[in-house]
């Protein structure tokens, strides 16, 4: 499905992929675990990726196969490399952290598998997935 890449259209992902999987048979918590981190990942490319663009879409696919549900998001906004953003110190209080990074540790944790893509031509790829419990 394409989605208008805006906030407050986060309500319409979220349950395009709760929809999703509960038709491949996974658990409530475990899809609200899908929600936020399709919530986090939509939330990403909308502000930065698509920073200061208000015109732009989001192609999202949520796919189940077997056990394994398949979450995959492209857009055509700036790239980023996700081995430049610093895994967030949890334990520093929070006057002290750094801002950034939560959103992709959050998604690291709560799915099994987390790839992104960035291509100049096709534009970027985020691939999460996550096996049913």
């Amino acid at each position: 499905m394409t989605f208008p890449a805006q906030f407050e259209f986060l309500d319409e992902i979220r349950d395009f992929v709760a929809q999703t999987a509960r038709e491949g048979g996974f658990a409530e918590k475990e899809i609200y675990f899908l929600q936020l981190a399709a919530d986090e990942a939509a939330s990403n490319i909308i502000e930065h990726s698509y920073e200061g663009i208000s015109n732009a879409n989001l192609d999202i696919t949520c796919d189940v196969r077997g056990t394994i549900l398949t979450i995959t998001m492209r857009d055509t906004g700036k790239s980023f490399d996700p081995s430049n953003i610093k895994q967030p110190n949890l334990k520093a209080d929070l006057s002290e952290r750094q801002i950034g990074g939560l959103g992709l540790y959050l998604m690291r944790k709560l799915m099994d598998e987390v790839r992104y893509e960035a291509n100049p031509k096709t534009g970027n790829l985020l691939t999460m997935t996550k096996r049913r419990g």
